[in-house]
């Protein structure tokens, strides 16, 4: 039985009510299976505009907590903030910082694809203003737990701000990082805006080359650091994957693992999804047909013999664009067709906007994002391309594999961890479930896709078996759930321990 009594989430996104990647999913997911596995928990987020929206289109009530209401305390920012509250059904309760200076915009980071000036003292405002809620509301947390670099001041503030607070006397931290390349850097004028010493702005602190560094400091404060897979765990420890932070996460290795991400089958489950034409599982494939010649004709492609690939992605260098627009040409030749939908960087909507021009026929690009169309593509497509430089988990595959999408991905991260590469072995025992590309370039990606193309228009039984197999694969929340929870209760022990030779 696991000791964790009250576990409080700091995140910057959660599904259903913000997001901009898969953070949100996770922020939304566990949690939840902490709640059902018996832990108190508590997540605190920002109340978005985007969050406003969302319940003007639910009707979902998100009602102000009576008497809570928090002065404000970080350089150039007066007034006060307001505490709302939601239960879920689970008893995991989410905690929104209303303060409209620094949450009542457009976008959740970025305005018209640049970050906002002020990002570092609007997620130094949601730290603090968390940490004082839940002094406010009585939640006395055994464990705060940040995610990303958003979050990562809770943990700063913790063990600096809040370090003599009896209220906070035994809370343990951990920090995750879902993305290693967003770190939260900015000039050293802003590091005031953290109201934190000048001590801290050092190279055992948030200094970086000159620049705060949030992230940083998050990994020096926190006392446990997990990433989104085991893979990606050991690869930000190398100069290739570390993004300049290598030598302190090596430094910080004892304390540094990997969970990989889980699936909210409730949401991701080809048998239930109401979002898709039809349902099917393992046993009744039928209905995987009928979405596919629905997405085709929603997308505006025509019916064909080949692969329908799908890409569901925020468009960006990491994500393996550059090798895609690289061995286009040779891909439309195979008969395969491609149905993408994302949004980012401004140059790849471009090129992507061209290819779609110059091969109608062939290539659909969608531009921004639709939960609907998302589900769609998994139901629809036959296989699914994730080629990323890195990738820390990845959710895209693992959605892909339960609807008898066969991910095509790159040797890296959450992606080597959750498929199965394609060898004649593994094919006759059962346990194949995708390719995997030997190499991040253009031919290893053609060719890759080539073999996938050849299997799925010749070998009709073995890709049938290898989706089946595929089906059939685990990745819910339940398991990767309970590894947190030994995480927390080590860090409990830890705790007690400490006390124990303090007062001994």
């Amino acid at each position: 039985m696991h000791q964790t009594s009250e576990i409080v989430f700091f995140g910057s996104e959660m599904v259903p009510y913000c997001k901009t990647g898969g953070l949100a999913d996770v922020i939304g997911a566990l949690p939840i299976e902490l709640a059902r596995l018996g832990s108190k928990v508590t997540v605190m987020l920002p109340y978005y505009r985007e969050v406003m929206e969302w319940t003007e289109k639910t009707g979902v009530e998100i009602n102000p907590i009576e008497d809570s209401t928090l002065p404000f305390f970080l350089p150039g920012y007066t007034g006060q903030a307001f505490l709302r509250e939601l239960i879920h059904e689970s008893g995991m309760r989410v905690v929104f910082i209303d303060y409209p200076p620094a949450y009542d915009r457009e976008e959740l980071y970025t305005e018209g694809g640049a970050d906002y000036e002020d990002n570092a003292t609007r997620f130094g405002i949601f730290a603090k203003a968390g940490l004082e809620a839940c002094k406010k509301l009585g939640i006395k947390p055994d464990i705060i737990h940040a995610h990303d670099w958003q979050a990562a001041c809770a943990i700063i503030f913790l063990k600096t701000h809040y370090r003599s607070d009896q209220f906070f006397a035994g809370t343990k931290s951990a920090l995750t990082i879902h993305n290693l390349g967003y770190q939260g850097r900015f000039p050293a004028d802003k590091f005031p805006a953290l109201d934190l010493p000048w001590s801290l702005f050092s190279v055992d602190g948030l200094e970086y080359f000159g620049q705060v560094n949030i992230l940083k400091g998050g990994i020096q404060f926190a006392d446990r650091i997990t990433t989104v897979s085991p893979t990606y765990s050991k690869e930000i420890q190398t100069p290739e994957f570390g993004a300049g932070l290598d030598g302190v996460l090596q430094a910080k290795a004892d304390k540094l693992s990997g969970i990989l991400n889980g699936v909210d089958y409730s949401a991701w489950d080809p048998s239930i999804d109401k979002l898709i034409p039809q349902n099917f599982s393992p046993d009744t494939l039928a209905g995987k047909w009928a979405c596919r010649k629905a997405l085709r004709k929603e997308v505006g492609l025509p019916e064909g013999k080949g692969p329908l690939i799908g890409m569901i992605s925020r468009l960006a260098e990491q994500k393996g664009f550059e090798l895609l627009l690289e061995t286009l040409d040779r891909i439309v030749k195979l008969d395969c067709q491609i149905v993408i939908l994302g949004t980012g960087d401004p140059r790849y909507h471009q090129l992507l906007t061209e290819a779609a021009t110059k091969y109608p026929k062939n290539v659909s690009v969608n531009l921004g994002f639709s939960n609907e169309l998302a589900h769609k593509i998994e139901a629809g497509a036959d296989i699914f391309l994730m080629p990323s430089r890195y990738e820390p988990c990845g959710l895209n595959q693992m959605y892909s594999l339960r609807y008898g999408t066969v991910p095509i991905v790159s040797s890296t991260g959450g992606l080597k961890d959750t498929v199965d590469n394609v060898t004649p072995a593994r094919l006759k025992s059962a346990n194949a479930t995708g390719f995997v590309m030997k190499e991040f370039t253009g031919n290893s990606l053609f060719n890759t896709v080539k073999k996938a193309a050849k299997m799925f228009r010749d070998e009709p039984s073995a890709w049938h078996n290898l989706m089946v197999t595929g089906m059939k694969k685990d990745f819910s929340w339940l398991s990767q759930a309970k590894i947190y929870l030994k995480l927390y209760d080590s860090l409990i022990k830890e705790r007690n321990i400490s006390v124990e030779e303090i007062t001994a």
